[in-house]
């Protein structure tokens, strides 16, 4: 893989690049990693085909309008796909905005998610003019709460007991982070 020194989309751990029909393969993968899909949607999903993987990622690739999201494939230094981060929920008139955001068994717990999130937050503050990131983990994901408390994001609240799982009830932990935060961190 080429690294462009100049390009915004990276920085010295990832590349964030359009979603491309070709990554199918990696998204399909990561459906059978029921729990880190159970942290992501809050549900067990039924299972997925091929072919529906298929027609997802052609119809969120290339920045498709339609699809309301902003979806990248996380490139690593070598070149391998690590993940998918999308820029979603953008409400244009408040200024809000959320990030989802899945990164690979095998490739958790070395940053990328970190990384890309920083690129991706950079993105929405200053260069579309969002102001307010909301995002949501449930209560045992300690890895995306950590990941979020990285990149400046505040504990804003808990809805108590509201996913259900595994037979139990679940907290929702709700985080927050604006713009003016996010720049003041870094600088």
């Amino acid at each position: 893989m080429k690294i462009h020194t100049s390009s915004y989309w990276q920085n010295e751990q990832v590349v964030l690049r359009a979603m491309e029909p070709e990554d199918w393969q990696a998204g399909f993968d990561s459906y059978f990693d029921s729990e880190a899909r159970r942290m992501l949607q809050y549900q067990l999903e039924l299972p997925i085909t091929e072919k529906k993987a298929q027609s997802d990622t052609e119809y969120f690739s290339y920045f498709n309008q339609e699809s309301g999201r902003l979806m990248f494939t996380i490139l690593n230094k070598e070149g391998d796909i690590v993940g998918a981060v999308n820029l979603n929920s953008i409400d244009e008139r408040n200024g809000l905005f959320s990030i989802g955001m899945q990164i690979s068994s095998g490739h958790r717990a070395k940053g990328y998610g970190t990384a890309a999130m920083k690129i991706l937050l950079d993105y929405a503050f200053n260069e579309r003019r969002l102001h307010k990131f909301n995002v949501s983990v449930i209560d045992y994901n300690i890895g995306s709460a950590t990941m979020l408390q990285k990149v400046g994001c505040q504990k804003e609240g808990v809805r108590r007991e509201v996913i259900y799982m595994k037979g139990k009830h679940y907290d929702e932990v709700l985080y927050g982070l604006t713009a003016t935060d996010f720049n003041d961190r870094a600088r």
